[in-house]
């Protein structure tokens, strides 16, 4: 197949434009967020940011839901999310350190343990994965894969609804920190492995940004299931009680 490159240049200019592209790492938590919302983070008025908003609703890489006179914006699918990602990870650089406490904290919250879009990043996603490997649950010599021990691990972890494919998403796949340089679990499994993570109680989500915390009974559930101490692993301080 022959692609016209006019195309893709067209699609990679719309991220192209820091506004939009900030708007679009904001979406990275999974939620949806309105257009007011994007526009404070972004720093630019509302009606740039609803005009942005249009531009990327109409490309695919947004969808969008109103509701009143609120209009709500999400990432439109896991693929454009691995997009994103993938691209941060490529191409992204590190912000101007933070000049205040509270803004030091948050990076530092954001390193230790965060969403990327559905599924854990950061050195706790990282050490979750590298865990995953260490015990044959997944194989990474041909390709990531799930192991025999790894199906009956995640099934008895969720149930067997677990390994159903949900639409075109690989089961598993690999995810490239952007803060560790280092490979984190996407795919189906990553976005199960979450999801019981906050089920459970193990892990809280923040309601400011993406970081989440571990807590005392998450910590001690996730050394008996895969051996992993957060002591070494530089999350004890994302931990609580």
């Amino acid at each position: 197949m022959v692609v016209d490159a006019g195309s893709v240049a067209k699609f990679a200019a719309l991220l192209g434009e820091p506004t939009r592209a900030a708007m679009c790492l904001a979406l990275m938590d999974g939620r949806s967020w309105t257009v007011a919302e994007l526009a404070e983070h972004a720093g630019v008025a509302r009606s740039t940011a609803s005009e942005h908003a249009t531009a990327l609703v109409e490309s695919g890489l947004l969808a969008e839901e109103r509701q009143g006179r609120h209009r709500y914006l999400r990432l439109a699918d896991p693929d454009v999310a691995a997009l994103v990602e993938d691209l941060t990870a490529a191409a992204g650089q590190p912000a101007r350190p933070p000049s205040s406490l509270r803004g030091v904290r948050a990076a530092r919250d954001l390193a230790a343990a965060r969403t990327c879009y559905d599924h854990l990043a950061g050195a706790l996603g990282v050490s979750l994965y590298d865990r995953l490997l260490a015990n044959d649950l997944l194989d990474s010599s041909a390709g990531l894969a799930l192991t025999a021990a790894g199906r009956d691990w995640f099934t008895d972890l969720a149930g067997e609804t677990a390994l159903r494919r949900r639409g075109s998403r690989p089961l598993v796949r690999t995810c490239l920190d952007w803060t560790e340089r280092r490979h984190h679990l996407g795919g189906t499994l990553g976005v199960v492995l979450h999801h019981q993570l906050v089920e459970r109680g193990w892990v809280i989500p923040s309601a400011r940004h993406r970081a989440v915390a571990v807590t005392d009974a998450g910590a001690n559930a996730l050394h008996h299931l895969l051996g992993l101490d957060l002591r070494t692993e530089g999350t004890t301080e994302r931990t609580v009680g």
